[in-house]
C-alpha cells in the first residue's frame, strides 16, 4: 500500500510540474489561434504523462531499456495526440472563420446566413443566436426607414400646411393695413380661424414630441367608460351635426377604466373627429365598448369607404393622412399617431380593419 502511494505520489509531482509549465505557456500564447492552444493542451497532457512516468521510473530505479521502451511509447502517444489537435483545431478555426465572415454581412447591412458547413454544437447554438440578431436587426432597420419616412413626410406636410394659412394671414393682414378690406369683420374671423387651426397643429406636434420623448405624464384614475364615452360623444355632436352626420353610442357597457381622463379623451375626440370628417353626408360614425378576455375595447366605425390594404400597417404612423390632398380636413397626419401613442402609455394597443362601407379602429385598455 505504501509502494502505491509512493508511486502516486512521484506521479502527481511529476504531471503537476508539467501542467504548470504547460499553464504558463497557455497564458503568453492565448491571444493565439485556437490550433496553437489546442496543441499546447494536447502536449501538456502527454508531457505530464510522461513527467509522471519518468518520475516513478527514476523513482524505481527502471533499467535504461525498459526507461527507452516506456519513453517510445509516451512519443508516439505524443504524435498522435497532436496530430489529432492539429486537425481539430483547423476544422474548428475553419469554421469560426466562416462564422466570423457570416456575421459581417449582416453587420453591413445584409441578413445573416447559415454556414454551410454544419459546425461544432457551441458555434452553432452561436449561429442560432446571431440569426435570431439578424432577423431583430432587419426588422429595427425597416422600423427605422418607416419612421425616418414618416418624419420626411410631416415635414413636409407641415411645411406646406403652414405655409397656406400664413400667406393668407398676411395677405388679410396687408388688406386691413392698407385699408382695402371691404369687410373687415369677414377678415378678422378668417384671421380667428387660421390662427386657431394653426394653434391647434402646434399643440398636435407638442403633444406627440412628449409621447415619442416618453415624458407623457399620466394621472390614472378609475373612471366609467360608459361617462367617458358619453363626453366624448357629447363633444363631437356640434361638429357631426355641421358635416351631416350620425352619430350612434348605444352598446356601451359600464365597465370602469383605469385611465387618464384628459387624455383617452382626447384619444376617444381624435378617432370620432377623424371619422366623421372621412364618413359623407347623411353617413354613421358608430361607437362601441365591451369587455373582452384581452381588456376593455373601444371602437369606433365610419363610413369612410374602407381603406386600401396596403395602407392599413401605415395608418397609426407619424404623418399619414391617406391621401395627398393638402386641403385643411386632410390634417397634418398627427391625430391617430397621438391615439396610439397615448393608448401604448396606458399599456394598450391600437387596431384598425377594413368593415363593410368603412372602417373600424378600435382601442383595448387592461381592465381596471
Amino acid at each position: 500500500m505504501t509502494d502505491v502511494l509512493l508511486i502516486a505520489l512521484f506521479a502527481f509531482l511529476g504531471a503537476a510540474a508539467a501542467g504548470l509549465i504547460g499553464a504558463a505557456v497557455l497564458r503568453l500564447l492565448r491571444h493565439r489561434s485556437l490550433i496553437v492552444s489546442l496543441s499546447v493542451v494536447a502536449g501538456v497532457a502527454v508531457a505530464a504523462m510522461l513527467a509522471g512516468t519518468l518520475t516513478v521510473a527514476w523513482a524505481m530505479f527502471l533499467s535504461p531499456h525498459d526507461l527507452y521502451v516506456v519513453t517510445t511509447v509516451v512519443a508516439m502517444a505524443a504524435l498522435i495526440s497532436l496530430v489529432t489537435a492539429v486537425l481539430l483545431g483547423r476544422r474548428v478555426a475553419a469554421q469560426s472563420h466562416e462564422l466570423a465572415l457570416a456575421t459581417r454581412s449582416f453587420g453591413d447591412g445584409g441578413t445573416f446566413a447559415m454556414p454551410a458547413r454544419q459546425p461544432a454544437a457551441e458555434l452553432a447554438a452561436l449561429a442560432r443566436e446571431l440569426a435570431a440578431t439578424s432577423a431583430k436587426l432587419d426588422s429595427s432597420r425597416g422600423r427605422e426607414r418607416a419612421l425616418e419616412t414618416s418624419r420626411r413626410e410631416l415635414v413636409a406636410w407641415i411645411s406646406h400646411d403652414l405655409r397656406t394659412p400664413l400667406a393668407g394671414l398676411r395677405a388679410m393682414a396687408e388688406a386691413l393695413e392698407d385699408g382695402m378690406a371691404a369687410d373687415s369683420g369677414r377678415y378678422l374671423r378668417q384671421i380667428r380661424v387660421e390662427v386657431e387651426r394653426m394653434n391647434s397643429m402646434v399643440g398636435d406636434l407638442f403633444e406627440l414630441s412628449r409621447i415619442q420623448a416618453g415624458s407623457l405624464a399620466l394621472a390614472p384614475a378609475r373612471i366609467s367608460l360608459h361617462d367617458l364615452v358619453g363626453d366624448a360623444l357629447a363633444g363631437a355632436d356640434p361638429l357631426a351635426r355641421e358635416h351631416g352626420v350620425r352619430l350612434v353610442g348605444d352598446r356601451i357597457d359600464e365597465v370602469p377604466v383605469e385611465v387618464d381622463g384628459k387624455e383617452m379623451s382626447r384619444v376617444l375626440g381624435n378617432l370620432l373627429i377623424n371619422a366623421i370628417r372621412r364618413t359623407p353626408p347623411d353617413g354613421t360614425v358608430a361607437v362601441a365598448a365591451h369587455r373582452s378576455d384581452s381588456g376593455v375595447v373601444v371602437s369606433v366605425t365610419d363610413g369612410c369607404g374602407g381603406i386600401p390594404e396596403e395602407d392599413l400597417p401605415r395608418v397609426f404612423d407619424t404623418g399619414w393622412r391617406g391621401s395627398h390632398a393638402r386641403t385643411p380636413p386632410a390634417g397634418a397626419g398627427l391625430g391617430l399617431a397621438i391615439v396610439r401613442g397615448i393608448v401604448e402609455a396606458h399599456a394598450g394597443r391600437t387596431e384598425v380593419r377594413n368593415v363593410q362601407g368603412g372602417c373600424c379602429f378600435s382601442v383595448t385598455l387592461p381592465t381596471a
